[in-house]
């Protein structure tokens, strides 16, 4: 469901993008060219701030946005996914939050005032809040990050880690072609 948010920002979505009907894409939303939204995934930005402003959220060329994942904002603050990337199935992205190109999110990871550099993976049920994760780290599954400190004993991605990831975001770009040529049927 496409709809506009209280302020009346609707999504710009590429006519590349494929969107499933069960998703909820609401308000301030950019969704760039190739992006896959998977089944029930909620992308909103209907927050503003103190001076009723808000910041988009935005999604880079073809990355994918996998079933049941939320991404919201807090107070209006900006929200970037950059390209290439993944974000796995039931994560939450909430704002303001950035996250770099070639970059997988694992399933139930959490992200919240944060940044993660390019190329870095966060593996499955991991937290990530109020630090910001340098280009190329490998943040492994359960993990719970909350300062730029603690990042002191985690390693860089390595190649298998790097394949995988991007192993996943052509899968995903792949199924954009399929649903979209789908669309078409009916």
């Amino acid at each position: 469901m496409i709809r506009k948010n209280p302020s009346g920002d609707l999504p710009v979505i590429h006519e590349s993008a494929y969107v499933d009907n069960t998703a909820i894409i609401c308000g301030k939303v950019v969704i760039g060219e190739n992006v896959f939204v998977g089944p029930y995934a909620v992308i909103r930005a209907d927050e503003v701030n103190e001076r009723g402003e808000m910041e988009p959220i935005v999604i880079g060329a073809h990355s994918n946005i996998q079933d049941g994942v939320v991404i919201h904002s807090k107070a209006g603050g900006l929200v970037k996914i950059g390209e290439h990337t993944s974000i796995a199935h039931r994560s939450i992205v909430h704002g303001p939050c950035e996250v770099g190109s070639n970059v997988f999110i694992g399933f139930n990871s959490v992200l919240f005032n944060c940044s993660v550099g390019d190329r870095s993976v966060v593996r499955h049920n991991s937290v990530v809040e109020g630090c910001h994760i340098p280009p190329g780290f490998y943040i492994p599954s359960t993990s719970n990050i909350h300062s730029d400190s603690e990042l002191a004993d985690i390693a860089q991605v390595t190649p298998q880690v790097a394949d995988f990831s991007e192993s996943v975001a052509l899968a995903n770009h792949e199924l954009v072609k399929g649903y979209k040529k789908l669309q078409n049927e009916f």
